[in-house]
């Protein structure tokens, strides 16, 4: 694109994209992986997120979501969060531990 930057090739677990609704939905029975819909990412400065209707979803390189500690804080595992658009409230999705998941074979 012009501008920003496209993503494909991630997974969701513990979630399904709806791609007639344009947002997350429940996994379906027996689907533990299913493939996310490209990601455009543009960047905007001093975004403030919002209140609700999104839920910002971690992306994990590897299905192992545990790691090293870096000096941020976070795993070495973890990559970014990312805006996912939901009609559900963000704990919804934290329960079922929904992430993005960048390979299903490491």
């Amino acid at each position: 694109p012009d501008v920003g930057c496209y993503i494909h090739g991630l997974f969701l677990e513990g979630a399904r994209w709806d791609p007639a609704a344009g947002q997350l939905a429940e996994s379906r029975p027996k689907e533990l992986y299913t493939e996310m819909a490209v990601i455009w990412l543009v960047p905007v400065a001093n975004r403030k997120p919002p209140e609700s209707g999104s839920y910002l979803c971690p992306i994990y390189k590897t299905l192992t979501r545990a790691g090293t500690l870096s000096t941020t804080g976070h795993s070495t595992n973890y990559v970014i969060a990312v805006e996912i658009p939901t009609d559900k409230p963000e704990k919804h999705w934290i329960k079922r531990g929904t992430a993005l998941i960048c390979a299903l074979d490491f």
